[in-house]
């Protein structure tokens, strides 16, 4: 069993086992009783949330946010939701073979297109991330041994292979977290993009120079146990050198065990750096225009560093999956039983 169909979600028991803080993060959304994964930031103003049983949220005045309909997705557990440009949104289902899925809007939401359907019946989508307004990937488990990487050129119209794709093979039981939305992550410029795995001895990263086309892979000091369960969830880099990973194992959310690690290299060579002594986090992003600043979020709350994940602190006990940034300003998370979270 691949490690993206190992992630359950329950992870939200123990989620203030021990933890005396206040909490800074304001909540804005709750319920139904989903868990949310996904969430995009355009700007202070706009933001999506997205989540099981076909639940999509759309915030466009900067304060309320609002259910919205996608035609056919019902039955499906969106994963991923990305805004490359101002009016466009695409949203990613995971799940068994056609069970993954990517709709797109390019009206801000008022409007979805069914662009693309897993064509594998073996697949299983995990992520996905733009370098840009019309060029972007969509990370899948190993299908015949190796990763699978499906490219758009049109912000998420239409999606295919990649000529040429060059991938190292899968370990025996490797798979991505389709946790959060952020086991995969890009930048501009050259085209780096990044994505992490789990679910064997080692929790490993992947990073491609050419948007996709070509991979290496190296390992992280953080372990990946001998189960499905644990490894690598989610990367953030703050430049092409830069970079954190998060992970441990969802099912024991309190294990003391290392959950995060750091380049200063793109990815080469990873350098351990805990988020305290023990916890399980889900996600990791980066705020942009500070100097080196992350967030990290999970079951037992977020933490936050300022010194490019050298040192953290725990600063919120809000049980969440998922955070994004536009700005310091322009922040959410997400978690259990749909809250959606302001973060500044």
């Amino acid at each position: 069993m691949s490690v993206g169909r190992a992630w359950i979600g329950a992870v939200a028991a123990a989620a203030l086992a021990g933890v005396l803080l206040a909490a800074p993060w304001r909540v804005e959304h709750t319920g139904p009783d989903v868990e949310l994964r996904g969430i995009a930031v355009r700007d202070e103003g706009h933001a999506w949330a997205s989540g099981a049983k076909g639940t999509a949220l759309r915030m466009r005045d900067g304060e309320r946010w609002d259910a919205v309909t996608v035609p056919g997705g019902d039955d499906l557990d969106f994963r991923d939701v990305e805004t490359p440009s101002a009016g466009g949104v695409v949203l990613m289902s995971a799940g068994a073979g056609d069970k993954s899925r990517i709709y797109v809007s390019a009206d801000g939401g008022d409007h979805w297109t069914l662009a693309h359907t897993n064509p594998d019946a073996k697949g299983f989508y995990d992520a996905i991330a733009f370098f840009d307004e019309k060029v972007g990937l969509v990370i899948g488990d190993p299908v015949g041994g190796k990763f699978v990487v499906r490219k758009t050129e049109d912000g998420g119209a239409t999606w295919g292979e990649v000529a040429g794709l060059e991938m190292p093979p899968a370990l025996e039981g490797e798979g991505a977290f389709a946790a959060s939305g952020t086991c995969l992550t890009a930048l501009g410029g050259r085209g780096d993009a990044w994505f992490v795995t789990g679910g064997t001895r080692v929790g490993r990263v992947f990073h491609t120079t050419d948007r996709g086309k070509t991979w290496t892979v190296a390992d992280s000091p953080v372990q990946g146990g001998s189960n499905a369960s644990s490894g690598l969830f989610s990367v953030a880099f703050m430049d092409p050198l830069a970079g954190f990973v998060v992970g441990g194992d969802y099912k024991q959310a309190t294990l003391a065990a290392l959950n995060g690690a750091r380049t200063e290299d793109g990815g080469k060579t990873w350098i351990a750096a805990p988020i305290g002594e023990s916890g399980f986090y889900s996600a990791v992003r980066a705020v942009p225009l500070t100097n080196g600043e992350l967030v990290a979020v999970g079951p037992t709350g977020s933490a936050r560093s300022t010194d490019h994940g050298r040192t953290w602190t725990k600063v919120d006990p809000t049980p969440l999956n998922a955070a994004a940034f536009a700005s310091p300003r322009a922040g959410w998370g997400a978690g259990p039983k749909g809250t959606v979270v302001r973060i500044r």
